[in-house]
């Protein structure tokens, strides 16, 4: 028999750079030891395997879990080794089979899902990356774990190979199986070593433990960050967070804990989610604490009404039907999802689950939502974000966490604070079950002083303030209150108000007329709000004919300054809903950095709470252009979100020469050199020619405004 073969190590060892811990990673290593791990290892890992980070931490936990250099680095080739003769890549199955072919046996660290197979009676093993289907597994693996059959677990799994005289029968069999989890935590020594950080200090190891690096976000961005742990803490918790793509929302629920399921697209079938009658088969949230519907935004998504009806019923009573039976289930429903307009357009305009598709935008389905997580608050996710320091392997804090869930913090705001305004049950529950979730997360022995208890009551009761303030711009039957509470005991009353209620007072407010009976202090402010607004509807920006736009011709002397796109374009194009820009030449850097600098004119244009819609069409020179077309998508990426909504594409047609901007209140305006009417100029932090165009010496160039 010729040598086993054995996976080979298909990428280069990932080597960490050398560094010293800081003040927090020492403290962090003194009161957790064997329990952290520094995160560059994991981020460094993941560029050469793709698995939960939960996986990798698993590892490096066993042999990494110090500050010590020498056992870090010798930690981390054990790991790297680990991964490359166990961890199944998909190009590699085949040569993994052939090992254990070879060897008889092999060890395997795969995600596996188990299916009953009913004409049989026995389960089933189906892996992920080795490609392995009905493999044999012992109904005592299943019994141990149940979530084997729910959505799949990662495992080390010791596999083996022997041809069976039966030849329907399967030559692999499942000798072992472990998931990827820690055996148990002790809570009291959670809390004692809790005790030793101050509150800024345990939110910067929890947001290090995430993985952020918390020098780069300020009190409130953190809160907002640990928003997204409640649903791990706290039982049946329903979040809805929609904001700009890139800013990280769906990676705490695919990546950071074993007891998360994250449900790409959205789309999810109540068969799968609740039970399958047909086969008697419990869905997915009977085993799992927190299931995210990612990219649950899109009018284009398919909903099934009858799904949502059992959703509202199971996220406001915690229960749903199994043929004639009534089961209950814990797990935490979240909904993530992009946004593509501003927040003072859907201020202006609509609503905040305006993105959502139609059938969800039901009142009595968003009023079981207890926070809205504004999603637009958090930065979009950048390399320095990440933190190098020390934080907790994610699969010890994740059952910190579902210990959690076993606790109850909803009335610890009581002895200090008192609601004094009229609440609807839903708004209390809301409020509450946020204010508990950050309590557990940010004071798990309920150790917190009447103002860090003031901050998280106010901040909770915010994010349901942002459910009920839009669930009436769509339903005129809900009753508008207030959120307001007071100190026990005396002292004045705290109205809680939104940042972007504050920022945009003339967009806010529901879209109701209250009636004339209506003459509470409520109704009242609503009136008060309605009287800001404007008696006759708003004329669109297209409507209005911007003063002095006349057709004609102007000529660009060349070696002049004074000249901008704001003096060449504002005028014919304020008012544009529309605006469409025909450049074959936006290519070189110089000219997409120009391009971005006009799309800035037309942004400082937009009234606020409006939008405009900007199109490139252009072309591409593979041989002169580089990153071109990266450049433009990060513009795209650059205005999601803002007052523009900015689409480009190419244009490859042979007569595609001329240069122009055509706008839909009928103007087009033909440009010699289209926007490249600037001479080299000097760039740097301190240069005035950078930063205003009027200082930099023009090329000769004409434009021509026409009527069509």
């Amino acid at each position: 028999m010729s040598e086993n073969p054995e996976p080979p190590v298909s990428e280069e060892l990932f080597v960490p750079e050398s560094r010293p811990p800081g003040p927090l990673d020492e403290k962090i290593l003194a009161h957790f030891p064997g329990l952290v791990v520094r995160k560059d290892l994991t981020k460094g890992l993941k560029q050469n395997a793709v698995v939960p980070t939960y996986v990798l931490e698993y590892l490096l936990g066993q042999h990494c879990a110090t500050d010590d250099a020498e056992v870090v680095k010798a930690g981390l080739e054990s790991v790297q080794r680990i991964l490359a003769k166990h961890y199944v890549h998909r190009n590699q199955a085949q040569l993994v089979k052939s090992t254990i072919k070879e060897k008889g046996r092999h060890k395997v660290i795969d995600k596996l899902t188990v299916e009953l197979n009913d004409k049989g009676g026995f389960y089933e093993a189906e892996f992920t990356n080795l490609g392995l289907k009905k493999v044999p597994v012992s109904d005592d693996f299943v019994r141990r774990y149940p979530k084997l059959l729910v959505g799949g677990v990662w495992c080390i799994t010791d596999v083996t190979y022997e041809v069976a005289e039966d030849p329907k029968a399967s030559p692999w069999q499942i000798d072992s199986l472990k998931p990827i989890q820690v055996a148990g935590i002790d809570f009291e020594q959670f809390l004692e070593a809790r005790a030793r950080f101050t509150t800024d200090e345990w939110m910067d190891v929890l947001m290090q433990s995430m993985g952020f690096n918390p020098e780069h976000f300020g009190r409130r961005a953190k809160l907002l960050t640990l928003v997204r742990l409640i649903p791990y803490c706290e039982r049946n918790y329903n979040l809805l967070e929609l904001g700009p793509k890139g800013t990280g929302k769906s990676h705490i629920y695919a990546e950071f804990s074993p007891h998360g399921m994250l449900i790409s697209g959205g789309e999810v079938t109540a068969a799968k989610l609740f039970v399958n009658n047909a086969s008697n088969k419990p869905g997915l949230v009977e085993h799992w604490d927190a299931l995210c519907f990612d990219e649950f935004a899109g009018k284009d998504k398919k909903v099934d009404k009858g799904l949502v009806d059992i959703m509202k019923n199971y996220m406001a009573n915690r229960s749903f039907s199994r043929g004639v039976m009534q089961l209950t289930a814990e797990a935490s429903m979240v909904f993530m999802g992009n946004t593509k307009k501003s927040v003072a357009y859907m201020l202006k305009h609509s609503h905040f689950f305006e993105p959502l598709p139609d059938k969800y935008i039901d009142s009595a389905f968003l009023d079981r939502i207890h926070s809205y997580n504004p999603g637009w608050e958090v930065a979009p996710i950048r390399h320095e974000l990440f933190t190098s320091g020390y934080g907790f392997v994610v699969d010890y804090i994740a059952e910190v966490l579902k210990h959690l869930r076993t606790e109850d913090f909803t009335g610890a705001y009581k002895e200090h604070f008192e609601v004094v305004s009229e609440v609807s049950t839903r708004d209390q529950t809301g409020f509450e079950k946020t204010f508990s979730g950050l309590m557990k997360i940010l004071y798990p022995d309920g150790k917190a002083t009447p103002a860090e208890i003031e901050e998280l009551l106010a901040f909770a009761m915010e994010g349901r303030r942002r459910v009920r303030e839009h669930i009436l711009r769509i339903d005129d039957t809900f009753k508008r209150h207030d959120f307001i509470y007071k100190p026990q005991g005396g002292g004045a009353p705290v109205t809680v108000l939104t940042p972007e209620e504050i920022q945009y007072p003339t967009f806010s407010g529901p879209r109701i007329q209250p009636s004339a009976e209506d003459s509470s202090p409520a109704a009242a402010g609503e009136a008060d709000l309605m009287a800001e607004m404007p008696s006759t509807p708003t004329p669109s920006p297209a409507a209005a004919e911007p003063e002095n736009a006349d057709t004609g011709h102007v000529v660009i002397p060349e070696n002049t300054k004074g000249w901008s796109y704001r003096r060449l374009f504002a005028k014919h194009l304020t008012g544009a809903r529309t605006i469409t820009v025909s450049d074959p030449y936006v290519r070189m850097f110089f000219q997409v950095r120009n391009f971005m600098e006009f799309l800035q004119m037309i942004h400082e244009l937009v009234p606020e709470g409006d939008e405009v819609a900007v199109h490139l069409r252009t072309q591409s020179d593979p041989d002169s252009c580089v990153k071109q077309e990266e450049n433009l998508n990060q513009i795209v990426e650059s205005f999601a979100g803002s007052r523009i909504a900015f689409t480009w594409e190419y244009d490859h047609s042979p007569n595609f020469h001329a240069r122009n901007i055509s706008t839909d209140t009928g103007w087009k305006i033909t440009m010699d050199r289209g926007l490249d009417i600037f001479q080299k100029y000097e760039t740097g932090p301190f240069s005035l020619e950078q930063s205003l165009q009027e200082a930099r010496l023009t090329r000769g160039a004409e434009i021509t405004y026409l009527r069509v």
